[in-house]
């Protein structure tokens, strides 16, 4: 990346005076920074991370409302090509660490001077300037094909395999490293990735092999190879793997291309299958994933989501708000778990809600809560704590904060306003 390309950056922590110090008295352009946003919290974090889609999150680890590491779960969720940068008292360095999946690229122990907090950010550049530097490298890391991508290109790109030839097709696997021994028994995703230039036409290079297994590395075992001008990833794994890990990845490539490189990419994903003999027709229902929605758009298509493509995103986005209707007051409600209600993927959920209503799902769902809250201090004599709970939150005063954010009054408030105004209305 050419050095005058600044990083943008959000700062979260509940210590006024240090995010003001931290915010006002870093030289950001200086460090390579560009600070796009600050909050007191992880709830607004998150939203400044949705909005402004930062390369860097710098957050303390003890936040109201969202713990750090919370934040640092939810971020990988809706940007995992954001990096998390820790601000941790020694106490929360141990716990802290326990984040390690969530991209974070640093840990900074507090009591923290603006110096040694300037120097921790020229290490960060760098480390995000060799990520960058990865990810759109012109050349494949080694000269040839590895055994494993050399054993499962026919098993992929050929309809020749029986199920019978599964034991031989297991035996080649652990002779070339692809399986561990003879109790490795994972399951297998076939995903197909490509870059399209500003016309939509297709340029995808072989050394775009390196950065989807590169990324892939990161939650799953993968394997990649280009054909054909597509990179083809054999990604293996148990069935929670598959559920917790493949729609963030699916969310990042597409991200780091969209960032790194300024192209669209777009991606088909396959159902899950328990046979190497069954990868042929794990690619060919990929590429039919792949042929489907609007070329224009980057993102990934899942085969298990081309039923409500058929029928139109409209009627998904209806049932989503329908469902949202029905359990916003489950304080573990997420995009995840509404799209497991719906037997789509969250990355196909997320992409129809925003197209079809301008707007984030946690937006929507807080919306939706404040709004339920609303109704029920106006005709109900429930305790805040009690209104707090019937509207999916745990923490009366997170709630509180929430409410006061989208209402611009408290809750008590609100009550003492409308009993005022009811009794106004008495003759």
């Amino acid at each position: 990346m050419a050095a005058k390309t600044l990083y943008t950056v959000v700062v979260a922590d509940d210590e006024d005076e240090l995010r003001e110090a931290v915010c006002t008295m870093i030289p950001w352009q200086e460090y390579g920074f560009c600070l796009v946003g600050s909050a007191s919290n992880g709830l607004d974090a998150l939203q400044l991370v949705e909005k402004h889609e930062p390369d860097l999150l710098l957050t303390d680890i003890r936040m109201p409302f969202i713990s750090g590491i919370e934040l640092a779960r939810q971020v990988r969720e809706v940007r995992p090509a954001t990096n998390i940068a820790f601000l941790s008292g020694y106490d929360d360095f141990e716990y802290a660490k326990q984040a390690i999946q969530y991209n974070i690229i640093s840990y900074m122990l507090k009591p923290l001077t603006m110096e040694g907090l300037g120097a921790e950010l020229r290490i960060i550049r760098q480390k995000i300037d060799a990520q960058f530097a990865m990810f759109r490298q012109t050349a494949p890391e080694s000269g040839g094909l590895d055994l494993r991508a050399a054993m499962l290109m026919p098993l992929v790109l050929d309809d020749y395999a029986e199920p019978e030839q599964e034991a031989q097709a297991k035996v080649y696997g652990r002779q070339c490293g692809l399986l561990r021994d003879a109790d490795d028994e994972p399951c297998y995703t076939v995903m197909v990735s490509t870059l399209l230039d500003e016309n939509g036409a297709n340029c995808t290079e072989p050394s775009f092999v390196a950065s989807v297994d590169r990324l892939a590395s990161k939650y799953l075992r993968s394997v990649s190879f280009f054909a054909s001008g597509k990179v083809i990833s054999v990604l293996m794994g148990n069935p929670s793997d598959f559920e917790e890990y493949l729609h963030i990845l699916a969310d990042e490539i597409p991200q780091m291309a969209a960032r790194v490189l300024g192209t669209r990419c777009r991606i088909g994903v396959s159902r899950v299958v328990s046979a190497l003999t069954g990868l042929h027709g794990a690619y060919r229902e990929a590429m039919e994933a792949l042929r489907q929605g609007d070329r224009s758009e980057s993102g990934a298509q899942f085969i298990s989501d081309l039923a409500t493509v058929a029928k139109g995103g409209s009627p998904l986005c209806k049932r989503a708000l329908e469902a949202l209707d029905q359990h916003y007051m489950d304080a573990d409600l997420s995009l995840v778990s509404l799209s497991g209600m719906l037997a789509v993927s969250p990355n196909h959920l997320s992409a129809c809600i925003k197209k079809y209503t301008g707007e984030t799902f946690i937006n929507i769902l807080i919306r939706k809560r404040m709004e339920a809250a609303r109704e029920l201090l106006a005709v109900s004599g429930l305790k805040i704590q009690e209104i707090s709970q019937r509207c999916g939150y745990t923490d009366q005063h997170y709630f509180s904060y929430c409410f006061k954010k989208y209402s611009g009054e408290s809750p008590n408030a609100m009550r003492r306003r409308l009993d005022a105004e009811k009794a106004g209305e008495r003759p």
